[in-house]
């Protein structure tokens, strides 16, 4: 209906505010260590967590959105706080993050380009061991 009235809103930004939403709370979660524990619990939650993740990031190249790309950094960034689980991240980081894929859309955010630089220290790549 929006796309009919000539609204700027359409099922892509509904797709994308949803996604942010989403991953926001997911972010609140894991800020908390009872809620980032809880997804080391089993395996399967660790594996389905940054799945979903990987999949936001490979949408994100395509249709690229700072606030979201900001909250998925910060997932990551806090599931890096844990030693043990960084050796299991270098296999599912997305290789997006090491490459130049996203400098265009952190330009005007030096908080998360930061956030993103800590990421990649704290997770170095599988083939630097």
């Amino acid at each position: 209906m929006d796309l009919l009235l000539g609204n700027k809103r359409g099922p892509m930004r509904e797709c994308n505010l949803a996604a942010e939403v989403a991953t926001f709370i997911v972010q609140k979660i894991m800020l908390h260590d009872m809620g980032l524990n809880y997804i080391f619990t089993k395996p399967e939650l660790f594996v389905n967590v940054t799945g979903v993740l990987g999949t936001v990031v490979q949408y994100l190249a395509k249709q690229p959105s700072p606030r979201l790309l900001k909250y998925i950094i910060r997932c990551y960034l806090r599931l890096s706080d844990n030693p043990s689980i960084c050796d299991a991240l270098r296999t599912c980081l997305p290789e997006m993050f090491r490459d130049s894929t996203f400098n265009s859309c952190l330009h005007d955010d030096p908080t998360t380009k930061r956030c993103l630089q800590l990421l990649i220290h704290n997770v170095p790549a599988a083939d630097n061991n």
